[in-house]
């Protein structure tokens, strides 16, 4: 138990030090140096850096794709859906603002798991799309380019973790709303 606690804690501040200095820079003696133990000591918990950021964003991606899976198999309306994922990348991102960073800047780090990665994250912005198209079709969304939709949403919600860490009031599900109503509806009065 203990051995797993100590790894949630490397994991955590390797995140905090990916997103301040990005992956490439930091060494094993920076997260050494951040854990305030020796390097040859992090070798008891974890196997090499690449793990730390596999461990990363693999379980975001993860969880990520299982919100979606769930998401996009209700029998809610496409508008519901995208309220719902909007509340999803508010709440994973509340939760995990350095681990976001590393998901956004650092994937193309992967080694072994950089096809499993890219294969959760196409499925997730396909399934995203299918619900726009959805959308169109039944005529909640606008009739205009499904990737556009996508895209201007996405970029939004994927850039939550440069924003939230600054908000020292944040309510996640005031927050879910108040996205959902710009991105959704627009800002026209």
């Amino acid at each position: 138990m203990k051995t797993e606690t100590r790894k949630q804690e490397i994991i955590q501040t390797a995140a905090r030090l990916f997103k301040e200095k990005g992956y490439s820079a930091v060494t094993m003696r920076d997260l050494a140096a951040g854990m305030g133990i020796k390097a040859a000591s992090l070798y008891n918990h974890i196997s090499s850096k690449q793990d730390i950021l596999k461990e990363i964003i693999i379980s975001i991606a993860e969880e990520f794709t299982k919100g979606m899976e769930i998401i996009r198999s209700s029998e809610n309306d496409a508008i519901s859906k995208l309220k719902e994922i909007i509340t999803l990348h508010v709440e994973i991102t509340s939760n995990n603002t350095y681990g976001m960073a590393s998901l956004n800047n650092d994937w193309m780090h992967l080694e072994e798991q950089l096809e499993y990665y890219l294969e959760l994250r196409y499925k997730y912005e396909d399934n995203f799309r299918d619900i726009i198209k959805e959308g169109i079709k039944s005529g909640d969304i606008i009739k205009e380019n499904s990737d556009t939709i996508l895209f201007s949403i996405l970029s939004t919600l994927r850039s939550l973790y440069l924003w939230i860490p600054k908000k020292e009031d944040l309510n996640p599900e005031k927050l879910a709303q108040s996205l959902s109503s710009v991105l959704i509806h627009g800002v026209r009065k």
